[in-house]
Order: structure tokens, then sequence, then C-alpha cells
């Protein structure tokens, strides 16, 4: 084999335009260079101009009036949560974001590191700052000392925590956030009864909960002058994993004969859209089937870059479930068997009776909604005005890709990093009617009843139970102190907040289109 060989003059030559070039070139700019540094530096930059590029700007409501200014802000300045609440318009106070291990746990049920209770205050009303539980998980490590809806926390390692002759003061609410989530732990509860009870408890390192916390048929002779059976249902999330309790529940109304219903909302935050079509359909009256139940606007670039978008105002209505399985497409099998589950099972009730709170939002205000249309005078609020969240948000997930999406659905999250929440559509009823953002006003005040466990004696069950008997509701009490010893009427500053009293605000499982 032959060798080409080259002079040493040829080989400068050769070399020197490239020494030429070499010596033209200009040195890096250092500014680029420490922001290239900060970029890989960063081990969210990824996700966060994903974020920004693929789905604020083509998914977020308000895209149009934040677009132009989120491309200003550089990632790397701020950690991921504080980033996404930048990329928020002004009036935005619903979107939200969680971690991987926040949206399985939610998804799933199963709580990790928890007490499995929900503290609350009585104070609207009431003015009584007392830790009471609002209600309990099955399973909870409280449960086998007794510990019920209604028992108040007195004692968190000893130290005094309650409502008494002192008051509820900061330095005992200082106590209880610094104590409360230490496990082991030392606690002191009175319970409904009125007795003492001293235990050391442990968190659950895993709860499995389920979003129906009760289900009952209150028969004639349980409450006075009932004459028929009544179903209740304390609904505390619309989640897709647990359509079975929906089902169950109204499968139990529908073999009870019950007509009349009480729907128990004041802790439902919301949740997937698949759950609360499932609860319009089963509670729905016949004359609505096939009916709107919600209409969904989006912003106008996903409303009008595509007629066949599944964004398009021609394509964003949800519909009660029709009166025949006919109406079905024959190819859409998921559709007929929906339909012949649902259908034989729907209650079609005189009256629905729906619970509501300030803990009422989204999926919960949209139910309402949507089937105040169709059940006028028969469906009536009692409790307290809803939180008002007329908007709801997709679930969009990091990473992102189409590849991603199907094993999220296949329930393969081995991937997923961050879920991000924005608002990306509003809602309305049949008629046009949006859910106002000051909340629903309920038909009947009365405030939440912290201290009677679920049941007939429970004041808002027994206010509506009261109505169906006598179709009136029954008057307040004159004092609404209920003995309680606190000196000052109003303490903002000693309001608790637990995790357990955050509601989710909606949430709808899609699968977005990633380059739309």
């Amino acid at each position: 084999m032959k060798v080409r060989k080259r002079s040493l003059l040829g080989f400068l030559l050769a070399l020197l335009p490239m020494v030429l070039v070499m010596t033209a070139c200009p040195q890096v700019d250092p500014e680029n260079k420490r922001e290239k540094e900060k970029i890989d530096a960063d081990p969210d930059y990824d996700a966060k101009e994903f974020l920004r590029k693929q789905y604020m700007d083509v998914f977020y409501y308000w895209n149009e009036e934040v677009k132009d200014r989120n491309a200003t802000y550089k990632p790397y300045d701020y950690e991921i949560y504080d980033y996404f609440d930048k990329l928020l318009y002004a009036k935005d106070h619903w979107s939200w974001m969680c971690d991987k291990e926040y949206y399985i746990s939610s998804e799933t049920g199963v709580k990790t590191g928890t007490w499995g209770i929900s503290l609350d205050q009585a104070i609207e009303y009431y003015h009584d700052y007392g830790l009471r539980v609002r209600y309990i998980y099955p399973g909870s490590p409280m449960e086998r000392f007794g510990v019920t809806r209604g028992a108040v926390l007195t004692r968190v390692a000893g130290y005094n925590v309650e409502d008494d002759d002192e008051g509820f003061t900061t330095e005992k609410l200082k106590h209880f956030k610094e104590n409360y989530y230490k496990s082991p732990q030392t606690f002191t509860f009175r319970l409904v009864d009125g007795r003492d009870t001293s235990f050391t408890a442990s968190m659950a390192s895993s709860l499995a909960t389920r979003t129906a916390l009760v289900t009952r048929v209150f028969q004639p002779g349980e409450f006075p002058g009932l004459k028929e059976p009544v179903g209740y249902f304390l609904y505390l999330s619309f989640r897709n994993n647990f359509l079975d309790d929906v089902h169950q529940a109204m499968q139990t109304f529908h073999s009870a004969g019950v007509r009349k219903v009480i729907i128990d909302l004041r802790y439902n935050g919301g949740g997937d859209s698949k759950a609360s079509q499932l609860l319009v359909d089963y509670l729905a009256p016949r004359s609505a089937d096939g009916q709107i139940y919600v209409v969904r606007h989006h912003n106008e670039y996903l409303r009008t870059y595509k007629k066949d978008s599944p964004y398009s105002d021609e394509n964003n209505t949800e519909t009660i479930i029709p009166s025949s399985k006919t109406a079905y497409d024959q190819d859409d099998n998921e559709g007929r068997a929906y339909w012949d589950k649902v259908s034989p099972n729907r209650i079609d009730p005189e009256a629905i009776y729906v619970i509501t709170g300030e803990g009422t939002a989204s999926a919960s205000e949209m139910v309402i909604n949507g089937l105040r249309p169709y059940m006028g005078d028969k469906l009536q609020m009692v409790g307290d005005t809803t939180y008002g969240k007329p908007n709801g948000m997709y679930v969009l997930m990091y990473p992102g890709s189409n590849s991603d999406y199907d094993a999220y659905q296949a329930g393969d999250f081995t991937k997923l990093q961050w879920v991000f929440l924005p608002i990306c559509f509003f809602n309305q009823n049949s008629k046009g009617e949006s859910i106002p953002v000051d909340g629903l006003l309920p038909d009947h005040y009365r405030p939440d009843d912290l201290y009677h466990d679920f049941g007939v004696e429970e004041d808002l069950v027994k206010a509506c139970l009261t109505r169906i008997v006598s179709g009136t509701y029954p008057p307040l009490s004159a004092s609404g102190r209920r003995g309680v010893k606190s000196k000052a009427p109003d303490k903002p500053g000693c309001r608790i907040e637990t995790d357990e009293n955050r509601p989710g605000y909606g949430l709808y499982t899609v699968k977005p289109p990633v380059n739309y």
C-alpha cells in the first residue's frame, strides 16, 4: 500500500488557514459561559423549559397575557415551585403543582407518614378554636384509642393545647405546629362522651384510604317522622382510580329504593372529571337524559388552532347518560359497557340535598352547577358557601412525551418527576351559568358541626332529614358558643392549617397532545 508523503512546507501551508481562522475567532463570552454553568447546575432546568414552552404557552387559560413576560425569566434563577408561581397570571389563585410522590399518593389513596385524621376548628358561628377531629380514616393509628369525629385534641407532648380559660393562644399554636408531626408522639384527646384518653402512637408508614368515607341508608324508625329510606353518601374526593366507590354507593341506594339522597361534599375539593361525570349520571333525573351537563371553554389558541381539536368550542361539552344504549356508537364498547353498569341503577331522585362548606370546590361545585338546571328547587344546598372555583386544570406531567403519557396511563410512573396543574378552562352549565368566584351560596346556611359523628345526630344531616320529614329546616341554636371558653371572638392568627385541610381543587386526567 502506498502512503502519500507531504513535505513540511506543504503541511505548514495547509495549516496556515486553520491558524488564521483560529486566531480570528473571538473568545468565548464570559457571560454566556456563566449562563451555561447555571443551566448545567440546575437539575430541573429542562423541566422548567418544558413547562413554559409546551404547557403554559399552549394550555394555560391566560397564555396570551403571560407568554411574553414569562419568556424573559431565567429558569435557573428560581426553585421549580417558585418558577411555577412566577409564570402564573396575577388573578390566578387556583393553579398548583406537586412532585411525583404527592401525585401518586393522591391518585392511589395511599398516604405515607400520616396520623390518618383531619383536624379543624369550629370557628364559624361557634367561635371555638379547639382542635377537633373532623374525620378519621379507617385504620388510623388513633382509631384503636377511641378517637372519632368530634374528639378534641387537648395535649400534645404533655403540653396543653386546648381552648380553655386562657384561650387558644399563639404559644399553644406554636407548640402544636412544632410537635404534632413528630412520631412517635404522646396525645391526649377528650372523646365525644367526655372521657379523656392519653396514649403514645406512631404515624402510619402507609395507610390505604378511599374516597367514600360513609355510605348509609337511613331507614324509617332511625329518625322521627321518617317514612322512606334516605341515602347518605360522604364523598371526600373525585378520583378516577376509585370509581367503584361511587358505583357501590349508588347501587346500594338503588337496591334500597332510595329516591331522596344526601350527598355530603363539605370536604370534597374536587378531582377527576370521570368521577364527577359518573356521579352526575347516577343522580341526574331521567328528564335530563342526553342533555348537556358542562361546557368547558379554553384559551383562544386551543379553541381555534384546529377545527377538530378536542379543545374547540364544538367539542367541549359533557352530556348526561342517554336514556338508550343505542345512542352509543356500535363500536364504542367502553361506552356501552358503562351504560349497562350505570343506567339500571340510576336513582332518578325526587330530591337531592348537597351538604357544602368552604372545602367544597371545583368538581364538587361543577356537579351542583350542572344538575341545577334539571333539578330546580329539588336540589338543595345545605351548609356554608363553597370555595368558588369556576375552572379546571389538566394534569400535565414531566417528562411529557407521548410515550411518557402512554406509560403514565398504564400506571407506570417510573419516569415521572413533576406534575403541573395550571388552569386550562372555565366551566359553565347548560344555561351558560358559571360558578361564582365567591362560591355558591347555600339554600340554607348552617355551620359545620364538629361535635357529632356523621349520622342522624350531626347537625347538617339532621337538618336535611328534618326538611325531608317536615318540609322546613330546623332553626339554628340560639347560642353558637356551645360552652366554649375563648376570651376573644376572633383570633385569625390561631387558625390551624394541616395538609388534610387543603382541597385538591380538581384535576382532569386526559392525555394532551404534546406538540399541539
